[in-house]
């Protein structure tokens, strides 16, 4: 089983372009799969425009402790596995993921997810 981590500017996007992030994941994924974000995503969507509906849209995935003080970004890095799919908008982030061979997933065209 898989973990796509949604990281907190794909969550924002997702919620800006109406996207179904399960619905689409499950179109796009031919395997099982889990979602779910960094605890300290929470405080990242905090006072950003769609606040609340981006909590909500998140609130049935899983969350992922941490207890570092480091950036969501750099977490996602020190996290990240041959298990995991990142799910970013964050060009430096996809870069670095790549870098390290970790699967991305990405919004193409304000519609559908695509692996990058």
């Amino acid at each position: 089983m898989k973990t796509i981590i949604l990281d907190t500017d794909f969550i924002l996007t997702s919620v800006k372009f109406k996207i179904d992030i399960k619905e689409q994941l499950k179109q796009l994924c031919d395997f099982n799969f889990n979602i779910s974000y960094l605890d300290k995503t929470l405080d990242e969507l905090k006072n950003k425009p769609n606040e609340n509906l981006a909590k909500t849209l998140i609130s049935n995935f899983n969350i992922i402790k941490t207890t570092r003080d480091k950036s969501v970004d750099e977490l996602i890095l020190d996290i990240s596995n041959s298990n995991t799919i990142i799910a970013t908008q964050d060009k430096e982030l996809k870069e670095k993921l790549k870098k390290g061979k970790i699967a991305v997933i990405t919004i193409r065209q304000k519609k559908y997810l695509v692996f990058a």
